[in-house]
């Protein structure tokens, strides 16, 4: 009895012996019936092209149904994969037949759920662990506010500056995990007053804009919150120097630029430094910078079909160039 691995072998073996078979029929019926030998010499050269031909046409006749059929099952498979590699754990593959083809679809769906199970419980351990991590940081907040009359200058500044930075980690980290699991088409649309919200932050933070009017369709919160984040960001690394904005219409839709002066960032680190908890090589943690905030960036942008890439700025300093589309629709 044929196991369950040589079953798709055993069908197309089956399908090219029928072939094989049938030509040879029709190789005897041409022969004897239609050619007798005792015309073959005449015209031999001209029957065995004929019959050659036909023998082709006919292996290839009773081999594509067969063939097509896993090739399809294939593209299917491949197509799968490739939007489960692009970030869509819930993609699967319809199970077909029982053969090689069919287990490779039953493995890869079972493999894709578990791993989309422990993705999902990783968020929400995250999500939760963030959560939780609020009502100590106030108890926290609380006592170094009661320690004030007692420590030393040195001491309260230092114990403030390392709550508002595990504030704004866990603050971060919450968002990251939020922007995760809420799928783009469930993701909240709205006409949003760009041009207010850029006007706004740089009133906040100092920084000259240079803009137009713009509006977006996206999400109100998250876009404040990527524009402050790269104004935070131009602030912290360039030192006393003005942070310049600019606001402008382009022919896809909408362009946001934030410079600084800067030290600038290196070729080699302009696509690294929207990783997660990435710092420049020699970057102190005392700047205040957590490591999430470009990565957010990222996020936000592209969760409203956008783009943002590390440009510089000069001989000094970094740009960094946000584009937005107009209508705000998230990228496939």
């Amino acid at each position: 009895m044929l196991n369950f691995g040589s079953r798709m072998y055993a069908r197309i073996y089956a399908t090219l012996l029928a072939c094989i078979v049938l030509s040879v029929l029709l190789f005897g019926y041409l022969h004897f019936w239609i050619a007798p030998p005792r015309h073959m010499p005449r015209n031999a050269s001209m029957a065995v092209i004929v019959l050659l031909v036909m023998i082709a046409v006919v292996i290839a006749a009773g081999a594509y149904p067969v063939v097509r059929r896993i090739t399809r099952r294939l593209e299917n498979l491949q197509s799968s994969v490739q939007a489960w590699g692009r970030g869509d754990l819930s993609a699967r593959v319809q199970v077909q037949g029982r053969d090689e083809v069919a287990q490779l679809a039953a493995s890869f769906n079972d493999s894709a759920a578990r791993i989309e199970a422990l993705v999902g419980a990783q968020k929400s351990l995250l999500a939760n662990a963030s959560h939780e991590l609020r009502s100590p940081l106030a108890r926290i907040r609380m006592a170094v506010e009661l320690l004030q009359d007692t420590a030393g200058p040195a001491i309260r500044q230092e114990l403030a500056r390392n709550i508002s930075e595990l504030d704004q980690l866990i603050d971060e980290v919450l968002l990251a995990s939020r922007l995760d699991a809420v799928p783009l088409e469930g993701a909240m649309r709205e006409d949003v007053d760009f041009t207010g919200i850029v006007a706004e932050e740089c009133a906040r933070a100092g920084a000259v804009l240079d803009g137009v009017a713009q509006t977006l369709q996206g999400d109100a919160t998250l876009l404040r919150r990527m524009v402050r984040n790269l104004l935070e960001n131009a602030r912290r690394h360039g030192g006393d120097a003005d942070v310049s904005v600019v606001l402008a219409s382009t022919s896809g839709g909408t362009l946001l630029e934030v410079c600084d002066r800067g030290p600038g960032v290196p070729a080699a680190e302009r696509e690294r430094i929207f990783e997660p908890f990435y710092r420049l090589p020699g970057a102190s943690e005392k700047a205040g910078s957590v490591g999430l905030g470009l990565s957010l960036v990222r996020q936000i942008a592209r969760r409203h079909g956008g783009e943002v890439e590390c440009l510089p700025n000069g001989e000094h300093g970094a740009c960094f160039r946000v584009t937005l589309p107009s209508g705000g629709q998230p990228s496939a």
